[in-house]
């Protein structure tokens, strides 16, 4: 995977706060806006450099692993699905939030309807058209604000916010939710994404600045 100047700004600003020592405070703010984050009214553009075009003709979402029914979803098919509208937050590591985002889209929970995980499925792990990768605990994914967006603010979700699709989940920094989302894949056992290999937080909780580990 190519690195991007984007990507690679992210890094440098993650290691220049571990070597100002900053830390993880040990409880949470009681606030709306995380600690060491300040709002926006724009929506900045961060990824790795590349935004795929996905024609929707071609659009596929494979969902497998540790489930009883894999599945292949095109896109008439995730449209087909129970959508719902959720208002939450968004939290940027890179300190920006924005509050009252409207996101439309298929629970993840009804996802895990459709694929039944095994006993054994502890963690989820994401692969995106841009081979970006991330993983997050499936008790995490099963808050019921958790999404698959295909709409922000009432449109079709665009390409540079991760569209087609894109995963959404509030109570985490923003990078734990994939755009340009391909692969779901169920694990008994956890497997670091691409930033959490490159020394960002594993958990990544807003409110305890849980940024990096």
């Amino acid at each position: 995977m190519s690195e991007s100047r984007s990507s690679s700004a992210k890094e440098r600003w993650a290691a220049k706060q571990v070597e100002k020592g900053a830390k993880a405070l040990a409880k949470p703010l009681d606030s709306r806006l995380p600690a060491g984050q300040h709002l926006t009214e724009g929506f900045p553009v961060l990824d790795l450099g590349i935004q795929p075009v996905i024609p929707l003709s071609e659009w596929k979402l494979k969902i497998g692993g540790k489930v009883e029914n894999p599945i292949a979803l095109n896109w008439n098919e995730l449209q087909e699905l129970p959508m719902v509208s959720v208002v939450s937050d968004f939290h940027c590591v890179t300190t920006w939030s924005k509050f009252d985002c409207r996101w439309n889209g298929v629970p993840f929970t009804m996802i895990c309807d459709l694929v039944n995980p095994l006993p054994e499925a502890a963690f989820v792990f994401f692969t995106s058209y841009d081979d970006y990768t991330v993983n997050v605990p499936l008790s995490v994914l099963l808050d019921d604000d958790v999404l698959i967006a295909t709409e922000f603010e009432g449109r079709p979700l665009s390409r540079k916010h991760g569209g087609p699709a894109r995963i959404i989940v509030p109570k985490l920094y923003a990078w734990k939710g994939a755009k340009f989302v391909k692969q779901i894949h169920f694990l008994e056992k956890d497997r670091l994404g691409y930033w959490e290999s490159r020394g960002f937080s594993n958990t990544a909780d807003p409110f305890t600045e849980d940024r990096y580990s």
